[in-house]
């Protein structure tokens, strides 16, 4: 994936003002910044939600929506939301059908998509039932069960506990290797971006601030961590 220059106009505001990054195959890329920065709105880009204003973007070697790599791109927003009376079952095989009809691969997605959801014996249960860590966890599976070459997860751990944060930190990063998904995400979790992703690109009032693996960025900025980078970059703090 290539972004160069992306520039994004809401009216008059300016959401994105020249973003310039590369994420290469199977890699696990992390998009950090404040609330506002435009995390969000790149990721709508990338996933052909939302025309760019100017700039070059390239998913797949193709533009962002192109119907030839529609099928190999999965988007999960940070705001996805849960069909509150199917259970998780029809929700997965909704899904599974939805991408590949009635066939094998549907049987097969259907199956990746329960086991990557590690929720088995709560899969014939409806879904207004579910914790909020389930919801997430299904939300996840139902991004990858269809075996994308590159999935966009909009905070994929969002408001979730120590455990159900590792276990979808867990499922990702083996989903990843076993697949060579190419993996773009945006986290509030600096633990989570610093324990999961090979390179992070910094953003803030739409602009990218540094890119680099984690161990580069905070040894070139003397930080001890990525939040104390992050702080010293976006916030100015710590000289």
């Amino acid at each position: 994936m290539e972004v160069q220059g992306l520039v994004k106009y809401f009216g008059e505001f300016p959401a994105l003002r020249g973003v310039t990054f590369s994420v290469e195959k199977g890699e696990i890329y992390g998009l950090i910044g404040p609330n506002g920065a435009g995390k969000t709105t790149t990721f709508r880009i990338l996933a052909g939600l939302l025309a760019p204003s100017s700039g070059t973007v390239r998913v797949l070697g193709y533009g962002p929506g192109d119907q030839r790599v529609r099928r190999y791109v999965s988007y999960l927003p940070e705001d996805a939301g849960a069909y509150r009376n199917i259970t998780g079952y029809e929700f997965l095989k909704m899904v599974a059908e939805l991408y590949f009809g009635k066939g094998k691969e549907a049987e097969e997605a259907l199956e990746l998509g329960i086991k990557l959801s590690g929720l088995e014996e709560r899969l014939s249960d409806k879904m207004k039932t579910y914790s909020k860590g389930m919801k997430r966890r299904i939300q996840v599976a139902r991004a990858l069960m269809i075996r994308p070459k590159l999935a966009i997860l909009d905070e994929p751990t969002a408001g979730l506990d120590v455990l159900h944060s590792r276990d979808i930190r867990s499922v990702i990063r083996d989903f990843s290797r076993n697949y060579e998904t190419t993996v773009l995400l945006a986290s509030h979790n600096l633990l989570v971006v610093e324990g999961l992703c090979d390179k992070v690109a910094l953003i803030d009032r739409g602009r990218i601030l540094a890119e680099g693996s984690v161990r580069e960025l905070i040894e070139k900025h003397g930080a001890r961590n990525l939040e104390e980078l992050f702080l010293k970059l976006v916030r100015g703090e710590g000289g």
